[in-house]
Order: C-alpha cells, then sequence, then structure tokens
C-alpha cells in the first residue's frame, strides 16, 4: 500500500457531507434493481476497521452517517457489538434495512442508538413484492414494520417506498396499510438510480418529474432532500467543487472493507481513494476533488448530469420550503 498523502487542514469554505457506512457488503435479498453481481468480493466489516471509522466522523464535516452500503446490516454477526460502539458518538446515525431481520431483540437494541431507521419496502401486494424485494418473507417484514412501530421510543421510523413502475398501481393500497400502522415518515427517491450505469433494467423507469408527481399527491417525503443539511452547505458544496455532480460530491462512501470510494454509485468497490486506517475525511475529499470523471462509471450514470444549475436553485427552494412547513408544524 503507498503511504498516505500529507494531511491537509481543512478549507476555508468546509461543508458537511453525509457518509455512507457499509457494515457488509453482502445481503440476504436478490433485489433486481441492486446489480449485486457487481461486487466481486462481498464481505462484513471487522471491529477494528468500524472502530476507526467512527474515529474518523466528527459533527463539523459530518452532518449524518447512514449505515447501508450494498449490503444488509442486520445479517452482520457482531450487529449488537456494532450498535454498542456507536452510542455516545457525537455524529447522528442512520440505518436502512430491508426489515426481514429486524426482530424484537434487534429493534430494542437500536432503539435510541439509530436515529433514523428506514426500511425498504415495495408493495403491499405480495406478488409485487415477491418481484422486486427477492429471496425475502413478505408477511414476515410486515410483522417487523408493524413490531418496530410498537417497540421504538427514541429511534425514529421511516419506509422507504420503492420507486419501481411495477411498484405505483398498489402504491395507494401500500400508503393506506403503513398509515394505518401509525407510520408516519414515508420516503420515495425522485429518481430510480441505475447505480452509475451498472442497473440496466428490462422495463423502463419512471421518470423524475412522474416520481416527484407521485411523491405530492401521496404527501410523501422527497429523498432527494436527505442529503442536503442546510442551504448553505449545498451552496457550499456546489461552488467548492468543480465537477458538478451532486451525487459524488454530498457523500462519502466507506466500504465494508473500510475504503473510501470514488463515489456510492461505485457498486464494484474498484475506485478507491484510501482507507480509514490511513486517510482522513479531509485527505479523501482533497484528493477526489483533484480527480477527473471515471468514465467507466460517469458516463452511464443518470445522476450525473441530473442536477445543472437550475435544477440546484429549485431543489434548494423545494427544501426551504419543507424545512419551514416542518418548523411550523404543517
Amino acid at each position: 500500500m503507498k503511504p498516505p498523502p500529507l494531511e491537509r487542514p481543512p478549507p476555508s469554505g468546509r461543508y458537511r457531507i453525509a457518509v455512507n457506512a457499509e457494515w457488509t457488503s453482502k445481503c440476504n435479498a436478490l433485489c433486481p434493481m441492486c446489480p449485486r453481481e457487481l461486487i466481486e468480493h462481498p464481505q462484513r466489516m471487522s471491529r477494528q476497521t468500524w472502530q476507526q471509522t467512527l474515529a474518523r466522523l466528527t459533527p463539523e464535516q459530518v452532518f449524518r452517517t447512514v449505515i447501508a452500503g450494498y449490503g444488509e446490516a442486520t445479517t452482520h454477526r457482531h450487529f449488537f457489538d456494532f450498535v454498542d460502539d456507536l452510542r455516545g458518538h457525537p455524529v447522528r446515525f442512520d440505518m436502512v434495512s430491508n426489515g426481514h431481520l429486524l426482530d424484537a431483540d434487534k429493534l430494542r437494541h437500536l432503539d435510541g442508538a439509530i436515529d433514523l431507521l428506514m426500511v425498504s419496502f415495495s408493495s403491499i401486494d405480495p406478488a409485487v413484492y415477491r418481484r422486486v424485494h427477492v429471496n425475502l418473507d413478505h408477511a414476515r417484514v410486515m410483522a417487523n414494520i408493524q413490531a418496530a412501530q410498537k417497540l421504538l421510543r427514541h429511534t425514529r421510523l421511516a419506509i422507504s417506498l420503492t420507486p419501481l413502475p411495477e411498484c405505483l398501481p398498489s402504491l395507494p393500497a401500500t400508503i393506506d396499510w403503513l398509515r394505518a400502522q401509525g407510520v408516519a415518515t414515508l420516503t420515495m427517491s425522485p429518481t430510480l438510480y441505475n447505480r452509475g450505469g451498472g442497473l440496466h433494467a428490462e422495463a423502463p423507469a419512471a421518470g423524475t418529474e412522474t416520481l416527484r408527481a407521485t411523491i405530492r399527491r401521496h404527501r410523501l417525503r422527497s429523498q432527494e432532500f436527505d442529503f442536503i443539511p442546510s442551504i448553505r452547505d449545498l451552496y457550499r458544496q456546489w461552488r467548492s467543487n468543480r465537477f458538478r455532480c451532486l451525487a459524488r460530491n454530498v457523500d462519502v462512501f466507506i466500504s465494508s472493507a473500510g475504503e473510501y470510494l470514488y463515489c456510492y454509485n461505485d457498486i464494484g468497490h474498484r475506485h478507491v481513494l484510501g482507507n480509514v486506517a490511513t486517510h482522513s475525511i479531509d485527505t479523501v475529499l482533497a484528493e477526489r476533488e483533484r480527480m477527473a470523471p471515471i468514465p467507466t462509471l460517469c458516463d452511464g450514470c443518470n445522476m450525473r448530469r441530473r442536477y445543472g444549475v437550475r435544477e440546484v436553485l429549485k431543489t434548494g427552494a423545494a427544501f426551504a420550503r419543507t424545512r419551514l412547513a416542518a418548523a411550523r408544524g404543517t
């Protein structure tokens, strides 16, 4: 391994980012929107690497850490220890799960340690769910969602609704069931990411405007706001990066091997910028800013030109309205 570059002081226009921490790149599902065959060496993060990761996270630079990646966190054999390690850390931690293994013991253990628990759920229709969340038990996941709503006292529960076209016909019934369980936070992405060109779905994806209209119609929360800590940070991110790609610039992906990846859409984990054992986030951000787009990763990505100046302003304005409405309680 080459020696780590010299540490540099934070830039004067420092902005905060999100971190995607991958406890494992192994998964118990085979969902079609996740081309897992691109991951050559799936593995679980070691306890040492997790603790090194935690040491790299500071609230001055990281506004949230999402435990997600390309595997299912609840399958990790050290799940309980990893949750204990993050208790008391000054950075906010969220978690994404498919819900299959979210039993009462795990729910009670993560309650209060995780700020927001996001369960991916495609449809109340069992046939649709089986096609989208392949290899998972529909009834079991629904029961675990009900248990989470009942047991969680300090951790907020959210449901991430899958934006695939085949899920949209049953979406109203899915939303009705979730709200009947008392789940208040329902989210959806206005873009079905093609994972840096790695996902080539046979069915055409619903367009962003269609999904945005769906989000408004059903009063869902748009996930495009989840990686914006503030309008000031959004502006600084845009100003500080010559490569105008929000998908790359707002997030740092730390893989299960402890490696910083060029972009979270690098499913193959091939473009490594450093390791948490030897590199700080500041060093990695400085290194990434010097890099040009990676053709094999960026040329086919549907996020690279997703946000031009007009789109950034539009998203920023919508974000401000959403925050203002939340502050007013409307």
